[in-house]
């Protein structure tokens, strides 16, 4: 990385480290799962996001996310979890990634509880997406998911899910993931982006 992108780094960590982020409820009402909100820097930092295959049945189809699945016992931990749905998922394995912390618990209608986690990538390995359950890789600049957390008026509130929308080229994000990025966005948004602008 060279001393903009440490100097970006450093600030991303910050913010998700020393910002509060939602708790996690009671245990036995959601199955728990979790996520890699995983980052790259190009000139800027980007946000790595799939898309689910277009499978009929699939509870999932075509939906935007982040890399993640179920928590097993075996996992020991909901990190080792999202690490481990990670390498699966897109063969990138933990010693490539530097986990910076958790933006929290996120809970969705059909009662998981996700807990999603922000990694950087050393972009050392070569995605290798699962194409049983990946359809496509985006790689979406940080920078244009804050333009339209702005654009839309989405900052300092809770937008419906009717509202909150990421839109990106020929796809939307919205639902769960769309919530995590609006979290994300709002801790990051003010000291942060302006450091990490390219």
């Amino acid at each position: 990385m060279n001393q903009e992108n440490v100097l970006c780094f450093d600030a991303l960590s910050r913010a998700v480290i020393e910002s509060d982020h939602p708790g996690p409820p009671p245990d036995d009402m959601f199955r728990p799962t979790s996520v890699m909100a995983l980052m790259e820097f190009d000139i800027s930092p980007n946000l790595i996001f799939i898309q689910k295959a277009d499978v009929k049945g699939y509870p999932w189809r075509n939906q935007m996310a982040f890399p993640g699945g179920h928590w097993d016992p075996e996992d020991g931990s909901r990190q080792a979890t999202a690490l481990r749905e990670l390498e699966e998922e897109m063969g990138i394995s933990g010693p490539h990634v530097d986990v910076i912390g958790s933006l929290g618990h996120f809970q969705t209608i059909n009662n998981r509880d996700i807990e999603a986690f922000v990694g950087m990538w050393d972009r050392e390995q070569e995605i290798r997406a699962d194409a049983s359950e990946i359809q496509k890789v985006f790689h979406i600049p940080m920078e244009h998911l804050l333009d339209v957390h702005m654009e839309k008026g989405l900052n300092g509130r809770n937008p419906s899910i009717e509202e909150l929308t990421y839109p990106y080229e020929d796809v939307v994000i919205w639902g769960v993931t769309a919530r995590i990025i609006h979290h994300f966005m709002e801790i990051v948004w003010a000291e942060v982006m302006s450091s990490c602008s390219g």
